[in-house]
């Protein structure tokens, strides 16, 4: 496992720049970054800097964001992937994230599930065809996106076991996670070959590990017996100077 900064909010304080904050991550002996939205980043440059250090993109969001859930946004959301899967080459990014949208009020479970399979699965046969990788990412609607339709782990795997294809995996973000009440040793249990990528940041407040209240020691383990190998991605808000909450997360992460 390697950490991934992401400088949505990691080296924001110290740095304005996308690519100083790519410059500092190196400095701080970080193996790779992310970051949210792609539109308003100078991705050439961004590209450029990624070279020059030997940093790895790890990911970045859909853009726009359109629901997986209503089919009359579908349209929008697949002309997103397209262009987002064009960003993602000029930007040498791996992985994008894909979020469901928002609960339509009076439709079935079953009909926002049966919507967002179809969305998916057009999704995924894309990135199929550009060689990179969706994420579906779960978050949570008792905090920060009240409303949201995919809040659940399991939930998440049904479909992308459902869509069955190599190019859609499940980002598990132990934070959104948490947040939901969910445990990973149960959620993840047999299903950990659907997972492509995991963020962390502690409870409350979305921190930097150590901050809060879970037990990290254990999540990490569990996150070892599963045989996971890949980024951890570092999607917290510091409390305080870059540096330090990274030091504490380090620490707290063994990592």
């Amino acid at each position: 496992m390697y950490l991934a900064a992401c400088i949505e909010w990691l080296f924001a304080a110290e740095n304005p720049t996308f690519t100083d904050r790519i410059r500092a991550a190196k400095a701080a002996g970080l193996d790779a970054v992310e970051f949210h939205l792609w539109r308003d980043k100078p991705l050439s440059e961004i590209r450029q800097t990624l070279e020059e250090t030997g940093v790895k993109l790890a990911s970045f969001v859909v853009e726009p964001r359109r629901s997986i859930v209503d089919p009359a946004q579908h349209g929008e959301f697949l002309a997103a992937v397209r262009d987002s899967l064009i960003a993602a080459k000029e930007a040498g990014a791996p992985a994008l994230v894909v979020a469901s949208g928002f609960t339509r009020p009076d439709v079935p479970r079953q009909d926002h599930f049966d919507a967002a399979v179809t969305a998916l699965r057009q999704a995924a046969t894309l990135a199929e065809e550009a060689g990179i990788l969706l994420l579906l990412e779960p978050l949570n609607d008792r905090v920060e996106h009240p409303g949201m339709y995919l809040v659940s782990t399991t939930e998440g795997l049904d479909m992308v076991e459902t869509v069955n294809s190599p190019n859609l995996r499940l980002l598990y973000d132990m934070y959104h996670s948490t947040v939901m009440g969910e445990d990973p040793a149960q959620v993840l249990a047999g299903r950990f070959h659907l997972v492509g990528h995991v963020q962390v940041a502690d409870v409350p407040g979305r921190h930097q590990p150590g901050s809060g209240t879970i037990d990290w020691p254990r999540y990490i383990g569990i996150l070892r017996d599963l045989g996971y190998q890949g980024a951890i991605g570092l999607e917290y808000k510091p409390t305080g100077p870059t540096l330090e909450g990274l030091t504490q997360a380090r620490k707290t992460l063994g990592l």
